[in-house]
């Protein structure tokens, strides 16, 4: 290998740990457990279509262009990365036919990333058969550099970034003020463990927007779905911390029945973060290689079915963090304590369901400078 194509390599090494959905296309499986990933793909898409139609100059990159190159960051198993991807795509080709470019559309490929232990092969056996681009895997973290200087003209990413790319030590340090004790997430804990999730998110963030800088063309288009809050709102009062409030009681629980150690709750967090209009702002802000071209809170409520039923949550919740609580408590407790959460989401089903009014969904449109 050259010198030059080692540095690259060297670069785009990032250590991140690895969060994978459950894949395969069983009962638990992502597969089939992300309605309400599907669902903020539906919110957002009306937003998306306005930003490449009004924001999106390709002008700028024809006639020269022959290759236009749209990368999902965080892509998972599907169906919804392919159903964003499309959207995305035929408002682009519209955009291009409303400028009378239509002689000059160029082919169009998609980049799938995720972590190496993403289940890529569930993914690639469900590519449509009839797309209309070439498909493509980039396993790696979205934490660093994955593509070439300048080589996308748009990158997604759809309820990814709200995961950390590592859980802050302190948390688990019982001689810190941040130490979590009996809690699995910050929903309900001290201003002190809060802060920690919001410091290891601004340093994820300092890297993603570095990277995506490097990455993405002069007038090129970021589009940054994400768990959210609004500002000022308490953790508790958005689904997420009710759900993950939820979960931790469940543990706690086991632990008092002696089914797991009070220990191994207090080493256990869930390594999500979902972050307010105002911490956006200052991190792209800081970065500045983009340009804040939209940035809207949604409540994805409204376009689900009535209330939300804990059934629904408990495999939705399952589908995305059975594999990080297996890892660290085993997999033999699963069944029992997603049975123990579905119980408290009956329990708590007022409280959830007002949750679900919050504005939780950010979409953040960024324009490379």
């Amino acid at each position: 290998m050259s010198s030059s194509g080692s540095a690259a390599v060297a670069e785009a090494v990032v250590v991140a740990e690895s969060y994978p959905m459950n894949g395969g296309d069983g009962t638990y499986s992502y597969n089939k457990n992300s309605h309400f990933q599907r669902v903020a793909t539906n919110v957002a898409r009306a937003t998306i279509n306005e930003a490449i139609a009004e924001r999106l100059d390709v002008k700028r990159f024809s006639p020269a262009l022959t290759t236009f190159r749209i990368a999902d960051l965080g892509c998972s198993v599907g169906p919804n990365t392919f159903i964003a991807v499309q959207n995305i795509l035929e408002a682009v080709r519209h955009k291009y036919e409303s400028q009378g470019l239509s002689s000059q559309l160029p082919d169009f490929q998609v980049l799938f990333n995720d972590h190496a232990a993403n289940d890529f092969n569930t993914l690639f056996a469900s590519l449509p058969s009839d797309r209309p681009y070439y498909a493509a895997g980039v396993p790696g973290s979205f934490h660093g550099r994955l593509f070439p200087k300048a080589s996308l003209h748009i990158a997604h990413s759809s309820y990814a970034l709200h995961w950390l790319s590592k859980m802050p030590k302190e948390l688990v340090d019982p001689n810190s003020p941040a130490f979590n004790k009996g809690r699995v997430h910050y929903t309900s804990a001290p201003r002190e463990v809060s802060d920690a999730y919001a410091s290891q998110f601004a340093k994820d963030m300092v890297t993603f927007l570095s990277a995506r800088g490097e990455e993405i063309v002069s007038g090129g288009i970021m589009v940054l779905v994400m768990s959210g809050i609004a500002n000022g709102i308490p953790h508790s009062r958005v689904p997420s911390g009710v759900m993950f409030d939820l979960l931790g009681f469940s543990l706690m629980d086991m632990a008092k029945e002696g089914i797991i150690s009070e220990a191994q709750v207090d080493t256990f967090n869930l390594p999500v973060y979902a972050t307010s209009p105002d911490e956006m702002t200052a991190l792209v802000g800081s970065n500045g290689c983009f340009s804040i071209e939209r940035m809207d809170l949604a409540a994805p409520k409204s376009k689900l079915d009535d209330s939300v039923g804990g059934h629904a949550c408990m495999l939705h919740l399952r589908a995305g963090m059975e594999g990080i609580i297996s890892k660290h408590f085993g997999s033999e407790i699963i069944d029992d304590l997603f049975d123990r959460f579905l119980r408290k989401t009956e329990e708590f089903s007022d409280h959830l369901n007002s949750a679900f009014l919050q504005g939780s969904q950010l979409v953040a449109i960024l324009k490379r400078i």
